[in-house]
């Protein structure tokens, strides 16, 4: 199972990045071209949003055979390890766990680490996902990951984090696909993937044995015919070096175009499942120098539309603006 490490290990082949002289409440327009980032760079500036938002535990066993924690937003964690072994052995009480804790939920933390909300129907077309939260968890002990990928533990998430109980959500677990984007899977434990969740009045449940990202999510639902859209991108960029977001308005959640085709330079979402007439933002986003380069733009949904992304319209900032942006949006 691919970790954060699939961003945060090149993080060490490249230089310090150069924050610029700009306050963090503020973007500054691009003045003329730039030079496209290396995927590296680009993939580096994610991973690093990545690890901004890990919280990390070290606790030991304790004599029930349990470790257990309380998130920074208020998710309680247990975790049942005799399970796990570690370099051939097994855990024992007063063993201690090192444990990494993500917890996602808003667009704008969403798109800075590129987990965006991408569920996969039956057919393998991917649509977006309105989100209850996102989470992560990776155990390892005396440096050593865990030989066992598969072992209990339970959350209970307040739903209060994203707006209350919403009684559509089930249970999704998440893995990278070639181009190291998260696809999200319904849990199934025909596939392995063993969980239960269930709501109370005011709290998300999840008892789940397969560690790295979970999520409790639904598929967006509107009933309006629906289209696949364009997104041309300035040249030099392409699906290495930058990324295209959909935020719908009035939804937590965002879908990523995920293919790119060389000849045209159009990003797309080519399953059709984009309603005609949604009232939404394309976002675009790059690198350079260290800092995020986006832009915004609020559009209306075309059949078939064509939505074309100008140097012109290009603008650097941080990512603690960049996050604030987005999740200004409406």
């Amino acid at each position: 199972m691919k970790t954060i490490k699939f961003y945060l290990g090149i993080l060490f082949i490249l230089p310090f990045f150069l924050i610029g002289c700009e306050d963090d409440s503020g973007s500054t327009p691009i003045a003329g071209s730039i030079i496209p980032p290396t995927a590296q760079e680009f993939n580096a500036l994610k991973g690093l949003a990545l690890q901004n938002l890990t919280q990390t535990y070290s606790l030991e066993v304790d004599d029930t055979g349990m470790v257990q924690f309380t998130s920074a937003q208020g998710v309680n964690v247990t975790i049942y390890p005799y399970c796990l072994t570690f370099g051939g052995e097994n855990i024992e009480a007063g063993d201690v766990l090192d444990i990494e804790f993500i917890e996602l939920y808003n667009r704008g933390n969403l798109l800075t680490t590129n987990i965006a909300t991408m569920g996969k129907h039956s057919n393998g077309d991917l649509e977006m996902l309105v989100t209850g939260g996102a989470f992560y968890i990776n155990i390892t002990h005396n440096g050593l990951s865990n030989d066992n990928d598969y072992c209990g533990y339970s959350m209970q998430i307040p739903a209060s984090n994203t707006g209350g109980i919403d009684e559509d959500m089930i249970l999704w677990f998440g893995n990278f696909d070639d181009d190291g984007n998260l696809v999200w899977e319904e849990a199934n434990g025909e596939q392995g993937q063993g969980g239960e969740f269930w709501m109370d009045d005011d709290t998300y449940n999840i008892w789940a044995n397969q560690f790295g990202w979970t999520n409790v999510d639904r598929f967006y639902n509107d009933p309006r015919p629906k289209t696949t859209i364009l997104v041309d991108v300035p040249n030099g960029y392409d699906s290495s070096n930058c990324a295209v977001y959909l935020s719908y308005n009035g939804e937590l959640g965002l879908a990523r175009l995920d293919t790119f085709d060389e000849d045209t330079g159009y990003f797309s979402e080519h399953y059709g499942l984009i309603p005609i007439g949604l009232e939404c933002h394309v976002i675009f986003v790059s690198e350079h120098n260290g800092q995020w380069v986006y832009t915004i733009k609020p559009v209306t949904i075309e059949e078939n539309g064509v939505i074309e992304i100008l140097q012109s319209d290009l603008n650097t900032t941080s990512e603690s603006n960049l996050t604030n942006l987005i999740n200004a949006l409406p």
